[in-house]
């Protein structure tokens, strides 16, 4: 198994709490750090400071040197194409090629209103996403001239230079919950598939939905890697895992719901002690997950980072 350190940066991190979660996570034996890319504070408290994931992620680079890093996922609604393109382009080129993007269709409206982002129904997003996904490509792979003529993007003469670091262009992943749609994107643009909010049994059903969605147009299924973004919260004690539980609750200003909220979740996250986590992560190796995001919610909790390189990534 191979494993990320997923944050949630909106969770009011500060460009200094990032850089100390990333040599944390370089330290604890991770292959890689993604972040999401939101511009409001959430859950939680709202109004808490947020940071954009590129601009992020551009210095982390250039300070951490041996980490990938990406982003999991950027709305389609956040930034043309073409603007996308030579972003990732040029933070690739800073980190000598250890950037990978995930693009997604977008869903938080009242984030798009307050920042004056178109916000169209989710079949529009997806068209969108599909021409974004053919853009990125035509524009790191196809030589000059390049052009493409879609419902919402129109690209003429292109020339792009220079080219990404990573050839023939960093990874692409795309994901969600598994729609058929979604599936079909993936199966033509994706070179990683992220299944999100699934449990073993589900996402092993999406992997076999996304063999099929590649072999209808011709694809080898193996040329997708799989992975699972999976919500995580360990303790080396019953103890250490009770103050967890409650940092948590606290940070998301719930409280008084308690352990109700984990049971809901516990069938689907890494949760538990350290033979917890680990049975967890056989379950999903099983399903055919190839790469685990664990999806950190207390990310201020630096020791939590250091115990997960000792019981999951360096076991």
């Amino acid at each position: 198994m191979r494993y990320v350190l997923m944050i949630e940066a909106q969770q009011g991190l500060s460009y200094a709490d990032q850089l100390a979660i990333a040599r944390r996570a370089e330290a604890a034996g991770f292959e890689a750090m993604f972040r999401s890319d939101h511009y409001e504070s959430f859950p939680g408290p709202a109004g808490r400071p947020t940071t954009d994931a590129w601009t992020v992620l551009a210095g982390l680079v250039r300070e951490i040197k041996r980490l990938r890093f990406g982003v999991l996922v950027s709305p389609v609604t956040f930034r043309h194409p073409g603007a996308l393109a030579k972003i990732v382009a040029t933070v690739d080129d800073m980190s000598g090629g250890r950037i990978e993007v995930g693009v997604g269709a977008g869903w938080n409206d009242d984030e798009h209103r307050r920042h004056g982002f178109v916000f169209p129904p989710i079949a529009e997003r997806a068209d969108m996403l599909e021409e974004q996904l053919a853009i990125l490509h035509g524009l790191w792979t196809e030589p000059d001239g390049w052009s493409f003529d879609g419902r919402h993007y129109r690209v003429e003469d292109a020339i792009f230079y220079a080219k990404p670091v990573q050839r023939p262009h960093p990874p692409i992943i795309v994901g969600g919950e598994g729609s058929p749609r979604s599936l079909r994107i993936a199966a033509r643009f994706a070179d990683e598939f992220n299944v999100t909010s699934a449990d073993p049994a589900r996402a092993a059903d999406r992997f076999a939905r996304l063999t099929e969605a590649c072999q209808a147009i011709g694809r080898d299924p193996g040329s997708i890697r799989r992975s699972a973004m999976v919500g995580t919260l360990i303790g080396t004690t019953d103890a250490e895992l009770t103050t967890r539980k409650r940092a948590l609750l606290a940070e998301f200003t719930l409280e008084e719901q308690g352990d109700e909220w984990f049971a809901e979740r516990e069938g689907r996250w890494i949760f538990g002690t350290p033979e917890q986590a680990r049975a967890t992560v056989a379950e999903f190796a099983a399903a055919g997950v190839e790469r685990l995001m664990l999806q950190d919610f207390v990310p201020r909790d630096l020791e939590m980072i250091d115990q997960l390189g000792e019981v999951l990534v360096r076991a």
